[in-house]
């Protein structure tokens, strides 16, 4: 039996409903903790080794604006968000703004790249491919847009609609951030905003492109497979 490499293991866990400033709390704590053990490893000269998480979860209601976005892409007066029982972040991620609720599939990967390839064009492409793949298993084709972050469905059309986003924040190679796909969600509240800052694309859903409603279970299934087989990783 060939040797497994403890970094290639991904430890994953469920986070259910949880609110935004909960979640990006829990990985910017992971974030320091890798960080500095990477640091004090290099200090040492010995190779650290660190564990890689993937969270699944879904979040209530919330706008979130990364550090190269737009005020303006935000169509809302912020007094108005408690009419529609949101709230609003600005946060330290790449990407303009964008919107996370119940129905979407949001997934944290808190990887350290060191275990896979030091390449963030090529873990980005990594990240759609796993939408590409998901998407697929239900019988969706989806596929990328030249220049644009993201996944989309009829991507070579000239109206193409985005079906997931991402956005990542890296530091010493240590990932956080990630992408949401559109599953259920309540699309009318990207009314409310420039989705990432693009005027003329518009957002879908797997339940809109198949027209009924789709476990979130059995997409957070077949997203767990793809993670490990596109990183080539094992879970534990």
């Amino acid at each position: 039996m060939p040797y497994l490499s403890p970094n290639k293991f991904i430890e994953f866990q469920d986070l259910g409903l949880i609110h935004y400033q909960d979640a990006w709390d829990l990985q910017e704590k992971l974030l320091k903790q890798k960080v500095e053990a990477k640091i004090e490893a290099s200090s040492s000269n010995i190779e650290p080794v660190t564990i890689n998480h993937l969270f699944f979860c879904e979040h209530p209601h919330v706008y979130t604006l990364g550090k190269s976005g737009k005020e303006e892409n935000f169509l809302l007066n912020k007094e108005y968000l408690k009419n529609i029982g949101a709230e609003y972040f600005h946060i330290n991620r790449g990407g303009d703004i964008t919107y996370h609720g119940p129905g979407q599939l949001v997934a944290y990967p808190i990887f350290d790249l060191d275990n896979f390839f030091t390449d963030i064009h090529l873990y980005m492409r990594s990240l759609e491919e796993v939408i590409i793949q998901t998407c697929s298993q239900f019988g969706i084709t989806a596929g990328r847009v030249d220049g644009l972050t993201g996944v989309w469905i009829e991507s070579e059309s000239q109206n193409p609609r985005k079906i997931a986003a991402l956005g990542v924040k890296t530091s010493r190679w240590v990932t956080i951030h990630g992408l949401a796909l559109n599953v259920n969600t309540d699309l009318s509240y990207f009314n409310h905003i420039v989705p990432c800052g693009l005027i003329d694309k518009p957002v879908t859903s797997i339940e809109k492109e198949l027209g009924v409603k789709i476990e979130m279970k059995e997409v957070k299934k077949v997203m767990k497979m793809a993670f490990l087989n596109i990183f080539q990783a094992f879970s534990i």
